[in-house]
């Protein structure tokens, strides 16, 4: 039938097809493939299955994938590969992985930075990036932070997300739906792209340790272990004035993770597949959010996860 294709996971997908003048979207899956499991439920979604990520240092969660830096430089992945956004076996001296919605990003130790997965928008290409010591990743756009505190971008430009290049004293950034946020040496904050929800409403924050941010909101943690929250709150994302004793946050599609100093997370936001579900978590030193679903990186090095990837997806998001 002429606009379905079959995925690399074994997905057939109808992107798009007229019935009397009406503009139908099906989705549906027909049986399982490796790193693609059968659909947990009437949903669509795929259980997020972390339990072959083992021995790992940091995690990274994209719109549907997991990434795994492990101590030896090398980077696992599982989930939707249908854009090759898994393909990071041949990864070798990394120091630090992001995941975007369909692409993933790795940081060698010599500053220059890998990238795999869908390239409709130039999101992967970053090979001629060199002294680069952070990166991050958004929907459809990259981030790098230099050594000297400067910033560049690649991919979709739609909203100038990729408007960094007058950034300066930037110590940390991070890519959100089309919006990207950095973090300068003095605790403040700066913010390009899409504005439509707040999101980059960031220019007032002070005091700022550590930044993240989700589709359409930002998050920051400050020094005192509190956190701040800009944008979108329709499911109270943005919920996070009460939290206390925090040393790290993560953004996800539509919730906002919490890690805390004694192990244990505290999140909010929608929680229609369980992503916020992580009140019973211990012994966590590192956290990361997906569009869906949360994780956590366990001292041991072994990785938890809650909520579910969606299988439905685009050939150019």
């Amino acid at each position: 039938m002429k606009g379905i294709r079959k995925s690399k996971c074994g997905v057939n997908i109808t992107k798009a097809m007229t019935v009397v003048g009406v503009l139908v979207l099906i989705v549906f899956a027909v049986g399982a493939h490796y790193g693609c499991p059968t659909p947990r439920n009437s949903e669509g979604g795929w259980p997020v299955d972390v339990s072959d990520l083992t021995d790992i240092i940091q995690v990274a969660a994209g719109g549907f994938h997991t990434v795994g830096l492990k101590p030896d430089g090398t980077v696992v992945a599982v989930g939707d590969n249908y854009h090759g956004q898994c393909d990071v076996e041949g990864w070798t001296d990394t120091v630090q992985v992001a995941a975007g919605s369909y692409h993933t990003v790795g940081l060698e130790s010599d500053g220059t930075v890998v990238a795999v997965g869908q390239n409709a928008h130039g999101q992967c290409d970053v090979g001629g990036w060199t002294d680069v010591v952070q990166v991050a990743a958004g929907m459809r756009h990259t981030v790098g932070l230099r050594s000297d505190g400067t910033a560049v971008a690649a991919g979709d430009n739609e909203y100038g997300q990729g408007e960094v290049d007058d950034w300066t004293d930037i110590i940390e950034v991070a890519g959100g739906g089309y919006h990207t946020v950095g973090l300068e040496s003095d605790g403040t904050v700066v913010a390009a792209g899409q504005d439509a929800h707040g999101q980059c409403d960031v220019g007032g924050w002070t005091d700022i340790v550590q930044i993240a941010a989700g589709i359409r909101h930002t998050v920051g943690l400050r020094s005192d272990g509190t956190a701040v929250a800009a944008g979108d709150n329709e499911y109270g994302q943005g919920e996070v004035d009460d939290w206390t004793d925090i040393i790290e946050v993560a953004g996800g599609g539509y919730h906002t993770v919490g890690l805390k100093a004694d192990g244990t997370l505290v999140a909010v936001g929608m929680n229609d597949s369980g992503q916020a579900d992580v009140g019973g978590w211990a012994d966590i030193v590192q956290i990361a959010a997906g569009r869906t679903y949360s994780l956590g990186l366990k001292a041991a090095g072994t990785v938890v996860a809650t909520g579910h990837y969606d299988v439905v997806r685009e050939s150019n998001p």
